[in-house]
């Protein structure tokens, strides 16, 4: 959830704004349910205008309010995309309309998000167990242990005040259903139904709560041992064990798995941190133009943000990596109207985006102990660089996969290897 919560993200956005329009929607303001919806999807990630479905499918079918859904779709759709429009279309010189661009692109004629890699059927199986270990599980399991408890309970239970567990998760579902069979995956896809995997979750354990309350009642009324139930006594009473036993269990392995990130990912993000030390001793003036470049690495890269200023700029130079590498605007007053060669819709990489190495004044690079004559060992050309800094970084081909996923202390450092990721200054720079 954290990732998901701080990435800037559309579809970190998209998380954000589905779960207002929920939140809207089970308490019946269906006027805000829409306008979040719309919000999500036409500023955010059009994509997500998919889990806005069951909310249609309730105001259109369960609600007839055919009136008030085309009402305040139009309302919406005017407030969000109208100002969304004006604003693309000046800063890039013609008209444009950003949610229809993505849908042509990935849906209708584009290249195609498989440019950028295919992943198996069970890619979000895994990666879901990865970020919520057995409240995946559980949120997976929710219609089974529901319906068990439709069957077994006498009580019937809602999700909310007015709707069924069976529309309410529903749009967790129908997005699972869609993006599952798509052959390019990625984690951040699933982002936008995250909170609502931790909803379902949650009603998995309760409603398992309320089977095994079931369970002793009927064990207590056959007075089989010394299982004794009060008819008046309340299932939390007698099953808060459960929920507590969930709680530990999950928070475990979340702390598992958030240890193992940090000890075996940390090394891009604390050594880009370094280079802050610089200005502050005096050796970079803050008006010089500082390049910080990177080869093979460039997409373990954590962001601009962690620069020490604006003159510090991200450099990309030639490696094995042939497809199409980012590039900062044209700094003039229509930098953002000027269309660039070397940006294409086929992943295909343009040399005007690659920079000197000897311009270089520092180099991000992760000595895994295979070299090329592309990527070299850069370490080891101590003619040319010095070692600022070397952190370990995970080698993951060579290392056990649930010693890499989850850390286990006094055990994973045995089932792990590391490679050393150097921060290099070029001999150079005095």
């Amino acid at each position: 959830m954290f990732i998901s919560s701080t990435a800037y993200l559309p579809s970190s956005y998209a998380m954000y704004t589905f779960a207002a329009a929920c939140a809207a929607w089970w308490q019946q303001k269906y006027p805000l349910a829409i306008f979040f919806t719309a919000l999500g999807s036409l500023l955010g990630w059009p994509f997500a205008a998919l889990l806005g479905v069951p909310i249609a499918f309730d105001m259109l079918y369960c609600q007839k309010m055919y009136k008030d859904f085309i009402q305040w779709s139009v309302i919406s759709a005017v407030t969000v995309l109208g100002p969304m429009v004006a604003i693309d279309s000046k800063y890039f010189g013609k008209l444009t309309i950003a949610p229809w661009n993505i849908v042509k692109y990935n849906v209708l004629g584009g290249a195609g998000p498989e440019l950028y890699g295919k992943e198996p059927f069970s890619f979000y199986i895994v990666n879901g167990f990865l970020n919520f270990n057995f409240v995946w599980v559980l949120a997976l399991l929710s219609p089974v242990v529901l319906a068990l408890s439709h069957i077994l309970v006498p009580a019937r239970n809602r999700a909310t005040l007015m709707l069924p567990h069976t529309l309410s998760l529903a749009p967790m579902f129908l997005w699972l259903v869609v993006f599952l069979f798509q052959s390019h995956k990625e984690e951040r896809f699933l982002f936008p139904i995250y909170p609502m995997i931790c909803l379902a979750g949650a009603i998995s354990v309760d409603v398992v709560q309320k089977l095994i309350f079931r369970l002793l009642c009927l064990l207590s009324t056959k007075r089989i041992g010394f299982i004794k139930i009060s008819p008046s006594s309340h299932y939390l009473d007698s099953t808060a064990f459960v929920m507590f036993a969930a709680v530990t269990i999950c928070s475990l392995i979340g702390i598992s798995r958030i240890f193992s990130l940090y000890k075996n990912y940390h090394a891009p993000l604390d050594l880009t941190m370094e280079l802050n030390r610089f200005p502050l001793e005096g050796k970079f003036p803050n008006e010089s133009q500082v390049n910080v470049c990177l080869g093979k690495d460039w997409y373990r890269f954590p962001g601009s943000f962690f620069l020490p200023n604006t003159n510090w700029n991200v450099r990309f130079i030639k490696s094995e990596f042939d497809g199409m590498l980012p590039a900062p605007y044209t700094e003039s007053e229509n930098g953002t109207q000027i269309i660039h060669a070397h940006f294409n819709d086929k992943n295909e990489g343009n040399s005007s985006t690659l920079f000197n190495i000897n311009k270089c004044h520092f180099l991000l690079d992760l000595d895994q102990g295979k070299e090329s004559n592309l990527e070299p060992n850069y370490a080891k050309q101590t003619e040319k660089w010095k070692i600022v800094k070397t952190l370990p970084f995970l080698k993951v081909e060579s290392s056990h996969p649930f010693f890499r996923a989850f850390y286990i202390p006094f055990l994973s450092h045995k089932y792990l290897e590391y490679g050393n990721f150097n921060l290099l200054q070029s001999s150079k720079v005095k």
